[in-house]
């Protein structure tokens, strides 16, 4: 899948870290919206990959891990799909090998901080200090983020450097795949910042996939807040 470049597993509980990168990491969790995430009641968005004409939408209910998938199926038709992913064994097979982890991908493009910094679980990171990017122009702070190559998931190994500003946020990210996962190498700028309600997010993506140009692109960004119907756009 194109969109494999970005996968990550699912986690809840508070990451562990490297002394000496905690107090950074904190800081871009609570930029991207950590500390407001239990007022989000819903957040919808679309994935985009412009070169492919790759378009998958989504709404996510967190707290009752409900999702709404309208997208191409299979055969590359339009489809509508909602499920429980506490249910997620008694689905079809589209939905458990097809739908789901586009999801589990999509949603972790967009809210990698959140992640890689409070919710997956076993990662360390180390403080590399200021260094020069790769692809973003002048100097950033280094943060190496590693999962144990038993982790489980989508992650064993896998090794993240993210090039942080002085405002807490990410400027671009280099993924290093561990295992025989492909593509092994990316990088991407990580920009067009919005907020939508408390989160901050990062709508547009440029970069190489093991050299191959690539583009991400969200749109259509928006979050429900608890206790109100009314969706509050990306701005």
């Amino acid at each position: 899948m194109l969109g494999a470049l970005l996968i990550g597993a699912l986690g809840f509980p508070t990451s562990v870290f490297a002394q000496d990168g905690r107090a950074t990491a904190e800081k871009i969790a609570q930029t991207y919206g950590i500390d407001s995430w239990g007022q989000v009641e819903a957040i919808r968005f679309t994935f985009n990959v412009p070169a492919a004409k790759l378009s998958r939408s989504w709404v996510w209910e967190p707290k009752a891990d409900h999702i709404s998938y309208d997208g191409p199926d299979k055969d590359g038709k339009p489809v509508q799909i909602t499920y429980s992913r506490s249910q997620l064994a008694n689905q079809s097979e589209f939905i458990k090998q097809v739908v789901d982890p586009a999801f589990t991908n999509d949603q972790y493009a967009l809210l990698l901080p959140l992640h890689l910094f409070a919710w997956d679980t076993a990662v360390t990171v180390e403080d590399a200090g200021v260094q020069k990017g790769h692809l973003v122009k002048g100097t950033a702070r280094k943060l190496i983020v590693r999962y144990p190559s038993d982790a489980g998931g989508y992650t064993p190994g896998d090794t993240w450097e993210l090039y942080v500003g002085n405002d807490g946020r990410l400027r671009e990210i280099v993924l290093r795949h561990g295992g025989n996962i492909k593509p092994a190498l990316t990088s991407a700028t990580w920009a067009d910042h919005k907020t939508a309600g408390p989160l901050l997010m990062s709508t547009e993506k440029h970069g190489t996939a093991d050299g191959a140009p690539i583009h991400l692109k969200f749109t259509n960004v928006a979050v429900k807040l608890v206790g109100s119907d009314t969706w509050t756009d990306a701005k």
